[in-house]
């Protein structure tokens, strides 16, 4: 059978869907992404079709993959990567995987919001052109991400013992996750190691000290909402269309306090806009950029 394939690739995981034309689902993989880099792109095609097509059920062809990519930060270079699959006579549509929400929500307008291992909004203006805003790893933001969470509270948790305040939470509760005794243990804790793999883990720590009452917490919480909604405001000042906004993301989705604290500021911000948190695998997003793709595949559109 010739399938439509979606592939969702993120900071921590590849979600693989395969589906029949009529929408039915042959099959639903999900494996570590390590070792993903969306360049140079002859070499993301291979990495991600190594994948893809042991994932197949027996005797099925690809007749178009949709993919939403992490680092796909620019038009032109999904573009670039939609040709390296098509160099590879696979029928592709690439966009970053933050662009992935808003078909998976069955919408054809509107801004998506990823906060999950990193943070990106994604938009398209009327003309279709793709607007993104945030991104830019976790050292210099992804706002509302789990690393940037937990660097924003280990620098407050640190500010405040450099002040002589006493701990309201927040210290404690990091100092429980990465197993320090103390303020300089925690330092050390997180500087050693800067990754993802290290910060990320302990923002449920963070929120933990947010529901036991923390105010520290509570406010890098806070900020990390702010900054989301500033995403969202910075593309619908460039043009973005569309009511509503899209959010997934394992922090959005598996922490409620942000969720709220993230409507409340769009609330406040674009009292037009809605917020909606995907109650969908972000892949079905792909699958249905396959889809379309699949219906043009005679016409040269790749991207």
């Amino acid at each position: 059978m010739r399938v439509l394939v979606g592939a969702d690739i993120g900071g921590t995981k590849l979600a693989i869907r395969v589906a029949a034309p009529d929408g039915a689902i042959r099959a639903d993989v999900e494996i570590p992404s390590t070792g993903w880099d969306a360049a140079p792109v002859e070499q993301a095609a291979r990495w991600l079709l190594d994948r893809v097509r042991p994932a197949l059920p027996a005797g099925d062809e690809i007749a178009a993959l949709g993919v939403g990519a992490q680092g796909c930060d620019t038009q032109e270079h999904c573009a670039r990567l939609a040709a390296a699959f098509e160099a590879s006579a696979v029928p592709a549509t690439v966009v970053n995987d933050a662009a992935l929400l808003v078909p998976a929500a069955d919408l054809d307008h509107g801004i998506g919001v990823i906060a999950g291992t990193g943070s990106i909004a994604v938009g398209t203006d009327a003309g279709g052109t793709v607007l993104f805003a945030g991104g830019w790893g976790w050292v210099l933001g992804d706002e509302g991400s789990a690393p940037a969470i937990v660097r924003e509270a280990a620098r407050a948790a640190l500010a405040g013992h450099d002040a002589g305040l006493a701990d309201d939470g927040l210290l404690s509760e990091l100092l429980a996750h990465y197993g320090a005794d103390d303020a300089p243990g925690l330092a050390r804790a997180v500087n050693d190691a800067p990754t993802t793999e290290n910060w990320g883990p302990a923002a449920p720590a963070v929120f933990r000290a947010a529901a036991a009452g923390s105010a520290s917490a509570l406010a890098v919480v806070d900020d990390a909402a702010t900054r989301l909604t500033a995403l969202v405001t910075r593309l619908r000042a460039r043009g973005a269309v569309g009511g509503t906004v899209v959010a997934a993301g394992s922090v959005v989705l598996g922490q409620p306090l942000l969720a709220d604290r993230l409507r409340a500021g769009l609330g406040a911000a674009h009292p037009d806009l809605t917020l909606r948190l995907l109650d969908v695998p972000p892949v079905a997003g792909a699958v249905a950029l396959a889809a379309v793709r699949n219906r043009g595949a005679g016409t040269g559109t790749s991207a």
